[in-house]
């Protein structure tokens, strides 16, 4: 099995050569963020992805959770680990220094998240969500609740979950059922079930803080009557440690296609002691601060699957021997070529590399984004809700579509365990459906934040790409990179106000485009990364670099994505084309089998 090997060049690259962020961090004010120190965090998180959870990415997934009587045992190595994580105050990196955090912008813990989310997604998952809890907590909850829950779950001893879905709705909030009864006190009892609450339950830390949507008496139907707590495993005591176990319990944990590391537990709220975050009614507005962490979450989580699935692709390639080159022998002392030579192994392990390292440029960058929301930057708020969605969605099918391609360079060998390459496709698949499944992260996109908006947010982005392809008009160098940008950019603005108007006649029309548009938008922002990757490598090579392997392999992936995967975009273009009759067409009792 090939072991993961954190790419911290190619990390570096992004960070400080296309991004940046090194000025980024000198304009939000935090001069000492230097590019040194995050060297130092990357070096440090490679260190723990590598040594500590990539050794049990196979083992855990073997032997999975172990529920008993409403408790549920971690695979073996999860619990040191996270103790050695809450030492190393990774958990604490971009929590508030006045809850005991270390108060560096989130951009500043990305790469890290990447690291350790593909050294071993299913441990990832366990400190994965508190962020979004703390992130909840520190926009919404009062004073007294942020003295109360943040500074333990800042550290890690605590970690966090997010409680939407039940037995009969999923991503239609609207109907959940549980209920929320005021108490004398101020606090709520909270009863119902939850489903495939991500870690749930589990032994590795001291309390389980749970953020759960629930409806009080009276209120209105459907969203507008949804409401947001905090329900701890334990309720905290005089001195703030865990105190009096509260009246919730893991029912059952599920058997899942992949991620076996992580409990996704049922949790039975049989009563359970609340307490409100926000106003009543309002939990919606106040849970999307969590989501939206959570999705931009999931995008990394796609380009995880990206890397492991290029790597295990690479290394098997390098290594394997079958067949002859078709231009002749290429290991000519050896019974056979290694089939890295061969085209079409080149194509499946090329379009891992260029999803694994476009998605990391768009995500980092995204992070900055959230960076400066943080500071009530408009401007990058409405760019970052038009850019999660596209992430999201887009980063995890293409993360997909990495790892069957990590199976089928591997040939019969892929479809067997040694290699880790089935595991990462069954890892995968989740991320196209939680946090809101690809069809609703395209309707977000299309019907939301483009069409609800007349195109205004979509412009912000466009412009962006616009101006940077208008920069580059003469440089010969970057012309095989800008002219079809420049192109398909307005391709994308024309096709927009063409579905518009076609949706002001029937709405439904929106549903029929949405995935395919925004699979469409996902190439073309892809495109606008490989690009200005491809700037940045040019200029280097021409300064005179010594590392030409590094920068001309840069432009060549570039060249690839252009040629070979940004062309997708006229398949999905014409299925948005195709419209919506040959959907509808068929009865809804005419589908036989």
């Amino acid at each position: 099995m090939a072991d993961y090997k954190a790419p911290l060049r190619d990390m570096r690259f992004v960070l400080h050569e296309v991004l940046n962020l090194e000025d980024h961090y000198q304009n939000l004010g935090v001069e000492e963020l230097n590019r040194e120190l995050v060297d130092a965090f990357l070096e440090e998180g490679a260190k723990f992805a590598m040594n500590e959870l990539d050794p049990l990415y196979r083992s855990a997934d073997e032997e999975g959770c172990q529920y008993h009587n409403g408790e549920v045992t971690t695979p073996k190595g999860f619990k040191e680990a996270y103790q050695k994580y809450v030492e190393g105050g990774w958990p604490s990196m971009n929590g508030d220094p006045e809850y005991g955090g270390q108060g560096l912008p989130n951009s500043a813990g990305t790469a890290i998240s990447e690291m350790i989310g593909t050294a071993n997604w299913a441990w990832n998952m366990y400190p994965g969500l508190s962020h979004g809890a703390v992130a909840t907590l520190e926009s919404h909850g009062t004073d007294e609740q942020k003295n109360t829950w943040l500074p333990k779950l800042v550290s890690g001893e605590w970690t966090g979950t997010m409680c939407l879905t039940e037995p009969h709705c999923g991503s239609d909030l609207g109907l959940l059922k549980t209920k929320a009864e005021p108490r004398d006190d101020g606090s709520y009892t909270i009863t119902g079930t939850k489903i495939w609450i991500s870690a749930g339950e589990h032994d590795m830390a001291d309390n389980i803080v749970h953020i759960v949507l629930a409806r009080t008496p009276g209120a209105p139907e459907g969203t507008k009557g949804i409401s947001l707590f905090i329900v701890p495993k334990f309720l905290p005591d005089a001195d703030g440690n865990p105190g009096q176990r509260n009246d919730l319990v893991c029912g059952s944990i599920e058997h899942k296609m992949g991620i076996h590391g992580n409990a996704t537990c049922v949790m039975n709220f049989d009563g359970a002691q609340g307490f409100l975050i926000g106003e009543e009614n309002k939990g919606l507005n106040c849970m999307f601060t969590f989501m939206n962490f959570a999705r931009l979450g999931t995008a990394i989580q796609g380009v995880a699957h990206a890397e492991r699935g290029f790597q295990v692709a690479l290394d098997f390639a390098r290594e394997r021997l079958a067949m002859r080159s078709l231009s002749g022998p290429k290991n000519p002392d050896g019974p056979a070529d290694p089939v890295i030579v061969h085209p079409d192994v080149r194509r499946m392990t090329l379009t891992a590399k260029a999803f694994a390292e476009g998605g990391r440029a768009m995500t980092y960058y995204a992070s900055t984004l959230g960076d400066l929301v943080n500071q009530g930057d408009e401007e990058a708020e409405n760019l970052m809700a038009l850019l999660t969605p596209i992430a999201k969605a887009f980063l995890t099918e293409v993360g997909v579509e990495s790892a069957i391609h990590g199976i089928q360079v591997c040939g019969g060998s892929g479809y067997i365990r040694e290699w880790g390459a089935e595991q990462n496709l069954r890892d995968a698949k989740i991320s196209t459906i939680y946090e809101g499944t690809t069809g609703i992260q395209a309707l977000d996109l299309l019907g939301r934040k483009v069409l609800q908006s007349q195109g205004e947010q979509l412009r912000v982005w466009t412009k962006i790409i616009h101006k940077f392809c208008q920069s580059l008009e003469g440089d010969e160098a970057m012309k095989e990179f800008i002219e079809p940008l420049a192109a398909r950019n307005e391709e994308w603005g024309n096709m927009t106000m063409e579905l518009g108007q076609k949706a002001m006649q029937n709405p439904e029309e929106v549903g029929g485009a949405s995935v395919d548009y925004l699979m469409y938008a996902g190439y073309v922002s892809l495109a606008y990364f490989w690009a200005r990757m491809a700037k940045t490598a040019q200029e280097q090579l021409d300064a005179g670099t010594t590392e030409t392997a590094f920068y001309q392999a840069k432009i060549d992936t570039a060249r690839f994505y252009f040629r070979r995967l940004l062309p997708r975009c006229d398949a999905h273009k014409g299925a948005i084309e195709g419209g919506l009759e040959c959907l509808m067409a068929i009865e809804d009792e005419h589908f036989m089998f």
